[in-house]
């Protein structure tokens, strides 16, 4: 997807949440919401209809939870990143989204300080799950456990299989 302009749908069935969501996403000039929608049935037809390169979907969702909504997305809107953004904190819903499709997950109260980073991580191709999710995986050391998930292979869609590593620039 070129960067140059990113057009972004976002589902929410809370309009003040919807638009402080729109307000986050401009803070990115490649990033353009062009339509806002409040239920899952909603964001399936205009996801098809707008084929948005970004779709950013609340699981909790009227007439079709996110996860349904998700799964229709795939197939009529392939190539649309879908980024879930729920109150929803259950590491088994994190790996169900994201072995959906979804590039990333972040819960809404984190999300003033990670749904930028996330944007811009899915935006890179790269799979981004949020910091409260690190320590669901006993693998990891204890010094990658403190950055969120920032994983570019997407081939592996479970928790304990994500890559954590630093997000700043050492790396």
């Amino acid at each position: 997807m070129a960067t140059s302009s990113v057009r972004a749908l976002v589902v929410d069935d809370l309009e003040p949440f919807r638009r402080f969501v729109a307000s986050v996403l401009q803070e990115l000039p490649v990033v353009r919401v062009i339509c806002e929608a409040s239920d899952g049935l909603e964001a399936i037809q205009k996801a098809e209809e707008l084929q948005p390169d970004l779709i950013v979907l609340d699981l909790g969702l009227p007439k079709l939870n996110g996860l349904e909504a998700a799964r229709q997305i795939r197939k009529l809107s392939p190539n649309s990143k879908i980024l879930f953004l729920s109150q929803e904190s259950s590491a088994d819903v994190v790996e169900e989204a994201l072995g959906l499709g979804a590039f990333a997950y972040v819960v809404k109260s984190d999300a003033g300080s990670e749904l930028l980073t996330a944007v811009c991580a899915v935006l890179r191709g790269e799979t981004f799950v949020g910091r409260r999710f690190a320590g669901h995986d006993s693998t990891l050391s204890s010094d990658t456990q403190a950055s969120a998930s920032v994983r570019p292979n997407r081939a592996t869609r479970t928790l304990s299989s994500i890559r954590f590593k630093r997000t700043s620039a050492g790396g």
